[in-house]
């Protein structure tokens, strides 16, 4: 009983502090993304290159279309990343076997691309570990839990983002670019 009053207390506090504190999740957002910008530079691209790549490495040869869905990227955005990556060897474009107007694009060379930035990873993964190492599972699944929900809330956002620009935009159809 003393626990759920205590769980109580603390609550309202915990939510206040999140809310009141939203830079600390734009300042999460900002260290993510300069963290890839990092990498990307490092190995010669964009982040934007750079985070094509992983959602092909995630879900395996895609044709152009699918990977505008998943990156959030127009397909005319999508082509310029797909001939830049083309051009310096990391994927190669490919007809799709029953579309003979959708093209499918493969990843090359993966395991190099990781070997190079294994350290890095190594590096965050040590780090991440005496940061987590100080909670208990209890907590850890907490944590997972909210970020897990955090994730789907930003998906779930960022599609309605999506839907006003396509809604608002002159032509009707056209998503912008990124």
């Amino acid at each position: 009983m003393r626990e759920i009053k205590n769980r109580e207390r603390k609550q309202p506090a915990l939510l206040d502090r999140l809310t009141a504190h939203e830079w600390r999740g734009r300042e999460m957002s900002t260290a993510a993304i300069m963290f890839h910008e990092a990498i990307a530079a490092h190995l010669g691209m964009s982040a934007a290159e750079w985070k094509c790549l992983g959602l092909l490495d995630q879900h395996g040869p895609s044709t152009a279309g699918r990977l505008a869905e998943w990156s959030g990227f127009t397909t005319g955005a999508i082509t310029g990343i797909v001939d830049r990556l083309e051009r310096a060897g990391h994927v190669r474009r490919e007809r799709h076997a029953t579309d003979r107007r959708s093209i499918i694009v493969h990843p090359l060379a993966l395991g190099e691309l990781k070997d190079r930035v294994a350290p890095v990873f190594a590096s965050l993964r040590r780090a991440m570990k005496s940061v987590t190492s100080r909670y208990t599972a209890a907590e850890m699944a907490a944590i997972e839990d909210y970020l897990e929900r955090v994730t789907q809330v930003l998906r779930d956002e960022t599609a309605r983002v999506r839907d006003r620009v396509t809604a608002d935009s002159p032509s009707g159809g056209s998503k912008g670019t990124p």
